[in-house]
């Protein structure tokens, strides 16, 4: 079945992104935010790409729902995303797990963050519900999987990557038949299965739902009175659909969005030190994988008021220079050298200092004659003088957080508890 609209089916949408939870396995980065509000690539936090997703495919509903340590998050959403106008059928709202359904109830699972909120979904009569992991980083049309999702008169949509079928194992896995309809839903597979069409890959859920509306409504009602439901869209939701009902597979590649500068679809889940420290490194190749300068596909985010970024001195030893390296505003670089480094706002980094594949969050300080390789730096921690970090594998795991990469994490207690010995 074909659809016979012309309209662009997102104006009939509404975004649901699911941002509540820590990813702990970003260690202390995520100690006072949310996943979905740890920065990226230089100036953005993760939740913006799928919200930059959303608005750049015509959705204007969007709904964000929080819970984990929300502040830093829910600052974020209010300051830079704040300009949506009711007067022209555009909404966004920020829904905290706020004992809606019950006085002591948190959100339960992934499809409980959404049955909590059906009142302020059905006010706004949305034909269409786009339901969104906060926490990944890629670039996607949904216009182009809500347009599948009609043409072919499916109960669900799922957004699914194509990985190596035996790297498949830590996601959830759709066996699909030749039309791409799912016949079966497999949670961490030990032996996942291939595609019709690519026996050597295998089908991954991005965590990318399209349904329509009053058949979501139905389906999370149906879930909340099974009292041996987890309440989670992988685990619970989509299986019972691809049993009782038409689940289908949207292959990221159709709608993934590239400039002219990309290649391969870009998609990273950044949950591990290792893995969020080489998505931002590698923003500083002459070509990366992901391109932040595409003008057709915004990047949208708060964008704070502050001057240029500075380089001073200019003497033997004491140059202010970057090299392959992003910098962004409000930063001084005095007298130091940045190799294949990324300085998020506000960084001030010292005479002498040395910076190599260093990942440094808004508003640090790095003192004078420090040499930092390959570490993270969370926002506002103050290097000291002299510190030397990334040549001796036994001493950084004793004082930072070394992850199996070699990537060291550094944040102001660290320094701190270094300090007081």
């Amino acid at each position: 079945m074909v659809s016979k609209r012309t309209q662009p089916l997102a104006r009939d949408a509404m975004a649901y992104v699911l941002a509540g939870g820590r990813g702990s396995r970003l260690k202390e980065l995520t100690d006072f935010r949310a996943k979905p509000a740890v920065y990226f690539g230089g100036k953005t936090r993760i939740i913006d790409f799928a919200l930059s997703n959303a608005l750049n495919s015509g959705i204007r509903r969007i709904g964000v729902a929080t819970q984990y340590k929300a502040h830093s998050l829910i600052r974020h959403l209010q300051r830079g995303w704040n300009f949506f106008r009711p007067e022209r059928n555009e909404s966004f709202d920020i829904l905290p797990a706020s004992q809606r359904v019950s006085e002591t109830q948190w959100y339960e699972g992934t499809a409980d963050a959404v049955f909590q909120n059906i009142d302020i979904i059905e006010a706004y009569g949305p034909e269409f519900m786009v339901i969104l992991a906060g926490d990944h980083i890629y670039k996607m049309d949904y216009e182009l999987m809500l347009r599948q999702h009609v043409d072919m008169n499916a109960d669900v949509t799922v957004g699914c990557l194509e990985v190596p079928r035996m790297e498949a194992t830590g996601f959830g896995v759709m066996h699909i038949d030749e039309k791409d309809r799912i016949v079966s839903f497999i949670e961490k597979p030990a032996d996942p299965p291939g595609m019709p069409d690519r026996p050597d890959f295998a089908l991954a859920s991005m965590g990318i739902y399209v349904f329509k509306t009053k058949f979501l409504m139905d389906q999370l009602r149906r879930d909340a009175a099974d009292p041996n439901s987890s309440r989670d869209f992988g685990k619970d939701i989509i299986p019972h659909i691809v049993a009782n009902g038409k689940a289908v597979a949207h292959r990221f590649a159709k709608s993934c969005v590239r400039s002219s500068f990309e290649n391969e679809a870009y998609w990273r889940d950044v949950g591990t030190i290792d893995a969020y420290w080489e998505a931002n490194i590698d923003l500083t190749d002459i070509t990366p994988e992901l391109d932040i300068y595409d003008r057709d596909w915004p990047v949208w985010t708060y964008a704070e008021i502050k001057p240029p970024a500075k380089f001073v001195h200019d003497q033997d030893g004491r140059r202010g220079t970057a090299v392959s390296s992003l910098v962004a505003g409000d930063c001084i670089i005095s007298g130091a050298a940045l190799r294949k480094s990324l300085l998020f706002t506000g960084v001030r980094v010292n005479s002498f200092s040395s910076l190599e594949e260093a990942v440094v969050l808004p508003d640090c300080i790095v003192g004078r004659s420090a040499t930092l390789r390959k570490v993270v730096i969370d926002r506002g921690v103050k290097i000291p003088e002299g510190l030397s970090v990334g040549f001796d594998p036994e001493l950084d795991a004793k004082r930072f957080r070394r992850s199996e990469g070699g990537v060291c994490l550094i944040t102001q207690p660290m320094i701190d508890r270094l300090e007081s010995q």
